[in-house]
């Protein structure tokens, strides 16, 4: 899952398919290009503080990333095409269930608002994130 905009402060929603599921830290980037092409970045040691918890009446499909000024959906496949419409489908599922967005209302904002970034392309695994800045959304009138 390595994408070069999560950072301090971001909060990562992720997915928990299995009971007990346990959480692991890879390695970190100190710098890292979109796609991370060659298979690795500048590599470091971390120092990270973070805080785990579980919000069990949410389910994301894929995983999220959430900014103080975006929205993130990442689409993780063997394909780009496939991980393309997986970040999509996840946009679309988080604006209806969190927004309160209709059909319609997400059709036109993400018409409008997506920004896709490729965030993987180095090994079996494609990565594309959809991003969209929360200003846009709160734009959309009731």
């Amino acid at each position: 899952m390595d994408f070069n905009e999560i950072g301090d402060g971001a909060t990562v929603y992720l997915p928990i398919s299995n009971p007990g599921a346990l959480l692991y830290l890879g390695d970190a980037h100190a710098v890292q290009g979109d796609g991370e092409l060659n298979g690795n970045a500048l590599e470091t040691s971390m120092d990270v503080e973070f805080t785990v918890d579980v919000i069990s009446d949410k389910r994301p499909p894929g995983p999220r990333v959430e900014t103080a000024d975006e929205i993130m959906t990442m689409g993780l496949s063997g394909s780009l095409d496939d991980a393309f419409r997986e970040a999509t489908s996840s946009m679309a599922e988080w604006l209806m269930a969190d927004y309160k967005l209709t059909a319609s209302e997400v059709g036109q904002v993400m018409g409008v608002a997506s920004q896709y970034r490729i965030s993987e392309v180095a090994d079996r695994n494609s990565g594309v994130v959809l991003k969209i800045r929360k200003s846009l959304v709160s734009r959309v009138e009731r």
